[in-house]
């Protein structure tokens, strides 16, 4: 049976239908009211010469449908097959960002609570999404010290001889040993737990007093006193959520940008009246069954297969969204979702006041979002350093960065690196590496002092022709020969001059260590700035204050980051080369009659100390002396 066969023969009722391609592979999913009537609705004459059929009927020879009930059920089908079967004319959500739970494990003789991101039929309750993500964890963390029901990984199917920390700070009822706890207390530790996540706090409320009014009478005092605090944590938090409640309801706004093929969307999730996280989704190749007649965009039908994949078999979603505008199943896709959330769900299409101003703010964030990914790739070289100047204040265009970082571990082996970033690229000829001679221990001040120090009293003597004998006999702290011919040559790199800007990674402490290092050199009006790991805050000298903090988007960040961490890579790299030439050396020098110079010829023959571990003595003699060999294999037999 041909295709044209197969259509005539449809039913009439509602259900979905999957067109395949000459692979049997399904290429595009519909539903329909009428399966009939909608698959035909693809061959009438004029329609298969648009743009939004052309491309699908092309590769289309085979048609398979599944007859449902109602176009509801027809909806969720057909959320579930896009899904599963990633048709490539559909609508598909490649967005990879998802919210967290609070995931309670009933499942369990004593149950636990996890914060997870995946739902599972395993019989456990699953609490959200949560928004910001860190709520979900502080809420956790709420349940730990208040309820004391543990997130821990224990096998509490069996006792343990002792229990974890976590019950000895207080975090835990420790039902993991045995007699530290009853199973009615934990259950009823659990039942609090259950009240608490489902948002019955008057509930809750009602219950802990009660126990703790039974507690005071039979002179529990101090059972007494824990119920009258969790009361209170219970009441403060109740007397936020009405707060939240009178500020505003929930909601999720849609806007978004579509423009040479390429689309932004932007979902702002707007909770107790308050925009509390923002989902951007972006798509550079629509599939030709969203454009119409002309080849423009049909934001009706996207939204349609938008919406179903971001809200069908979510366990929350909010009372209201709002998109920017409608399309044809937005009245079955509310009743599906009232009946799956229990709760009414309205899908509104604004067209004034408060509602579309919502609409236009999460459009004109879409097009912001659409101009950094697809348009602004990369600024040029000028334009970033003039924004640098700008935003650290700097008293010309930097041309020049020599940026340093100290790698150490524990204090051992502690190593300093700088780098160089000149005219829009890094120039690796001029990077620098520095063993720290004057540091004992841990003190990245100190050695962050002793390596600007060294480094800018080279850059002085080169400057100064009298000195250069100086420059001539090297620098001891330099760890490579060849730095000694570059000191000769006046070090082409630096030219004799101080860079645009001296940047360290780290803090303030880094900072002021490197001021003090300018300092005692009489370097006075240098440029000086660090950057903060983690809070990715720039303080600049001067103007401790007021730290410099800029967007994460902002390509001057990106440049700041992007010295800093090869910088960072540099040291490691280099710091790790030093550790591991102290611990292969270590190892064969310990060995009686051998010598630096043997090591040597033992590493270049063999390759590793491993590998002179498990040489014979045949294998070892070609390279040293008999006795030598003998020595190697008694050392590694003992």
């Amino acid at each position: 049976m041909d295709l044209h066969e197969k259509i005539r023969s449809l039913p009439t009722q509602a259900g979905v239908y999957l067109y395949k391609n000459a692979e049997g592979k399904v290429i595009y999913v519909g539903k329909a009211k009428n399966l009939r009537s909608r698959v035909r609705s693809y061959f009438v004459e004029g329609r298969a010469e648009d743009a939004k059929t052309d491309s699908l009927l092309r590769e289309a020879v085979d048609l398979d449908y599944i007859v449902v009930d109602n176009e509801k059920e027809a909806l969720a089908l057909e959320n579930n097959l896009i899904k599963q079967k990633q048709p490539r004319f559909n609508i598909l959500l490649r967005d990879d960002k998802t919210y967290p739970y609070v995931k309670l494990t009933l499942g369990e003789r004593f149950p636990r609570v996890y914060v997870t991101r995946r739902l599972k039929k395993d019989g456990s309750l699953y609490y959200g999404p949560y928004f910001p993500a860190n709520l979900a964890y502080r809420i956790l963390d709420l349940i730990h010290r208040h309820f004391l029901i543990p997130s821990c990984k224990v096998d509490l199917n069996r006792f343990h001889p002792r229990p974890c920390l976590q019950y000895y700070i207080g975090r835990c009822l420790g039902p993991c040993v045995e007699g530290l706890t009853t199973l009615a207390a934990y259950e009823e530790a659990v039942r609090d737990v259950k009240l608490f996540l489902e948002g019955r706090q008057t509930e809750l409320s009602r219950s802990l007093r009660e126990r703790m009014e039974a507690a005071a009478e039979n002179q529990q005092y101090e059972l007494a006193g824990k119920y009258r605090d969790l009361i209170s944590t219970v009441e403060q938090l109740q007397d936020k959520q009405r707060m939240a409640a009178v500020e505003g309801s929930d909601a999720d706004v849609f806007g978004y940008h579509w423009e040479n093929q390429m689309l932004a969307v932007n979902l702002f999730h707007m909770r107790g009246g308050r925009v509390l996280d923002r989902r951007e989704f972006f798509w550079e190749d629509l599939p030709a069954t969203l454009a119409g007649e002309t080849g423009e965009f049909i934001p009706g039908e996207f939204f349609s297969a938008l919406l179903k994949q971001v809200f069908i078999e979510q366990q929350y979603v909010p009372r209201e969204i709002f998109v920017p505008v409608d399309f044809e199943d937005r009245e079955s896709l509310e009743e599906l979702l009232s009946e799956n959330c229990r709760h009414k769900v309205q899908i509104i299409v604004p067209q004034r006041g408060e509602k579309r101003s919502l609409i236009d703010l999460a459009g004109q964030n879409a097009k912001q979002s659409f101009d950094q990914r697809f348009r602004v790739m990369r600024p040029a070289t000028k334009v970033i350093q003039a924004a640098l100047q700008d935003a650290l204040t700097l008293p010309e265009l930097p041309r020049r960065i020599e940026c340093f970082d100290i790698s150490h571990i524990q204090g051992a082996e502690t190593v300093a690196s700088m780098v160089v970033w000149e005219d829009g690229k890094m120039k690796k000829s001029d990077y620098r590496k520095f063993i720290i001679r004057s540091v004992e221990g841990v003190d990245d001040f100190a050695s962050m002092r002793e390596v600007v120090t060294r480094r800018y009293k080279r850059v002085q003597e080169e400057t100064t022709p009298s000195r250069a004998k100086n420059a001539r006999d090297g620098d001891p702290g330099s760890t490579t020969p060849s730095r000694a011919k570059n000191a000769r040559d006046g070090d082409p790199g630096s030219n004799g001059k101080m860079p645009s800007l001296v940047l360290v990674d780290g803090g303030l402490g880094q900072l002021h260590a490197a001021a003090e290092a300018l300092e005692s050199l009489e370097i006075t009006n240098q440029p000086l700035a660090a950057i903060a790991k983690r809070e990715e805050i720039i303080y600049v000298h001067g103007q401790e204050d007021e730290p410099v903090v800029l967007d994460h988007h902002s390509p001057v960040l990106h440049l700041v980051q992007l010295i800093r961490d090869e910088a960072h890579r540099f040291a490691v790299t280099f710091h790790r080369k030093r550790r591991e030439m102290r611990d292969r050396n270590t190892e064969l020098l310990k060995i009686p009659g051998v010598g630096e110079g043997t090591t040597r010829r033992l590493l270049q023959h063999f390759g590793s100390v491993q590998a002179v571990k498990e040489a014979d003595a045949a294998a070892l003699s070609s390279v040293v002396s008999k006795p030598q060999a003998e020595a190697i294999l008694q050392h590694f037999r003992r």
